[in-house]
């Protein structure tokens, strides 16, 4: 009588010491995991680009709302044509980089620091977010901001360089609006306060 391999009685790869059928199933879990990564790599590109980017803060020029080491969100949909605000948080290219700072005035608006206190359009701004023993105490302008641009002042303004140094930011450089604090965990926060 000849034996088929139907005739045989099945046996498992680990009681013949054939590990194939493991082999394979791992190649096919690597082959998924390695289309998912591929996959999420495609996606964030256009993620990144148009909806939001996270971004890292590398100076204290906005302590005490970011601390160096902070991660946080920059919300660009919308961006484009978005009506700024006094008091929202931007990111915005310069010098090849994108910096965040906040917007302290506007286009038609004349500011002007007096010994370290803020003032728009001659009325002093409170600024609950700017710790007042961070702020300096030079005297700046008044400069009136020209229309199609923002001014942004660094919270911690004896350690920032912004729109006093550079001027004023054209709307068409910024790039997202930065709406929260997403590490580390104690210091999780959205709406970066006004």
């Amino acid at each position: 009588m000849t034996t088929t391999a139907t005739d045989r009685p099945a046996t498992r790869p680990h009681e013949t010491g054939d590990q194939r059928p493991g082999r394979a199933r791992l190649v096919r879990a690597l082959r998924a995991a390695g289309t998912l990564v591929l996959v999420l790599l495609v996606l964030q590109l256009p993620v990144r680009m148009f909806v939001a980017e996270p971004l890292a803060v590398r100076s204290e020029s906005m302590v005490p709302t970011f601390e160096v080491g902070d991660r946080m969100l920059s919300w660009k949909a919308g961006a484009d044509g978005h009506a700024w605000q006094r008091g929202d948080v931007v990111a915005f290219h310069h010098r090849g980089q994108v910096w965040v700072k906040r917007v302290v005035a506007l286009g038609g608006d004349t500011v002007s620091l007096r010994d370290g206190r803020l003032f728009v359009d001659g009325n002093r701004v409170r600024e609950a977010y700017a710790d007042p023993r961070l702020i300096d105490s030079v005297y700046f302008g008044p400069v009136r901001v020209p229309e199609g641009t923002v001014f942004v002042l660094g919270d911690n303004r004896g350690d920032s360089v912004d729109s006093r140094r550079f001027g004023p930011v054209p709307v068409d450089q910024i790039e997202g609006q930065v709406v929260a604090t997403v590490w580390p965990w104690h210091r999780v926060a959205t709406g970066v306060g006004r």
